[in-house]
């Protein structure tokens, strides 16, 4: 458990998605941004003026070797999460690294063995889980509103420019709409219904071989299906609706970080709405805080097991539409 007042943030990887999340732990009461690391010392320090760091590195190893790093964010690309993840966690920090967290289930066990045995905090960076609306759905189903639950749909998909340098094309980079997007509607899934007992899938590919476009049905024990899409060839609505017995909830769109979700009871509709702080991250920010402070080494509402759980389902998918990373 660290004492310090204020927790001290690094960040690893300083693309698109490290400047919104650097953006929120300046709203942040419990953190500060201590230190940001880079391949380039001109884009660190670029990086660590606008967000008021304390300590701007060229090298990620540079950072991880700074005492004064209590936990350390990882924005890489894809394939670079399991590695950062873990020689973060071999330098003795705190981690929460973004989504996926391993290319695959027995990565994320590795880093799942390693945090376990050096006693540090792990989390993946799912930040629906922690979206205020996230909490009031979950809340609403508690009361058994829409009593048996009987199915989910939800889909995500954005019309992405072909363009090779991008990551999401490039499949030594993880890319593809399924470890990008499609791991939102299967972790909504996930959350609502627990693993599935069966995993049909099929999909569209690139001519990079990654999927462009992923259909996906699950089977649950209790009998429940989740029907799954997710796509970088075109804009969906990226909304998702739960079934039961006696009515349904409407997320509307993106679904992943909602603001507003509709109850509907036998034809009569409730609205509930909340927005989320910044630009989002700053809920789960908040949540790594809490755990450090209070001497956790994973979070009651995404522990390690949830995030194993989803890289085996993501496994299973893969191994249907037949899409292998190197």
């Amino acid at each position: 458990m660290t004492t310090n007042k204020q927790i001290r943030w690094g960040i690893l990887g300083l693309g698109k998605i490290a400047h919104k999340f650097a953006q929120d732990l300046l709203l942040s009461e419990h953190a500060v941004l201590y230190a940001v690391a880079s391949r380039s010392q001109e884009k660190a320090v670029d990086f660590g003026t606008q967000y008021q760091a304390k300590a701007c590195y060229s090298s990620y190893e540079a950072m991880l070797e700074d005492p004064n790093v209590d936990v350390v964010y990882i924005a890489t690309p894809h394939v670079n999460h399991f590695e950062w993840t873990l020689k973060s966690l071999q330098m003795g920090k705190h981690v929460l690294c973004e989504k996926p967290m391993g290319m695959n289930a027995k990565q994320v066990e590795l880093v799942k063995a390693e945090a376990e045995k050096r006693n540090l905090f792990l989390m993946e960076g799912i930040w629906t889980r922690f979206i205020p609306m996230t909490e009031k759905l979950l809340q609403l189903l508690n009361e058994n509103l829409l009593g048996k639950l009987i199915s989910i749909r939800a889909d995500f998909g954005f019309k992405a420019p072909f363009d090779l340098n991008k990551r999401i094309y490039n499949k030594s980079l993880g890319g593809g709409s399924l470890l990008d997007i499609g791991i939102y509607p299967i972790y909504l899934s996930l959350l609502l219904f627990g693993k599935p007992k069966t995993v049909q899938a099929s999909a569209r590919f690139t001519s990079t071989q990654v999927d462009a476009t992923c259909m996906m049905m699950f089977g649950y024990d209790a009998g429940q299906k989740a029907m799954l899409e997710s796509t970088i060839e075109t804009t969906t609505p990226t909304e998702a609706y739960i079934f039961g017995t006696e009515g349904s909830i409407h997320l509307h769109p993106r679904f992943h970080h909602t603001e507003k979700i509709t109850l509907n009871l036998n034809g009569q509709e409730q609205f509930f709405e909340e927005k989320y702080l910044g630009n989002g991250y700053i809920h789960e920010i908040d949540e790594v805080n809490q755990c450090l402070f209070n001497g956790k080494t994973e979070s009651e509402k995404l522990p390690m097991q949830t995030s194993l759980d989803l890289a085996s389902i993501l496994d299973e998918v893969r191994a249907e539409i037949g899409l292998e990373y190197s």
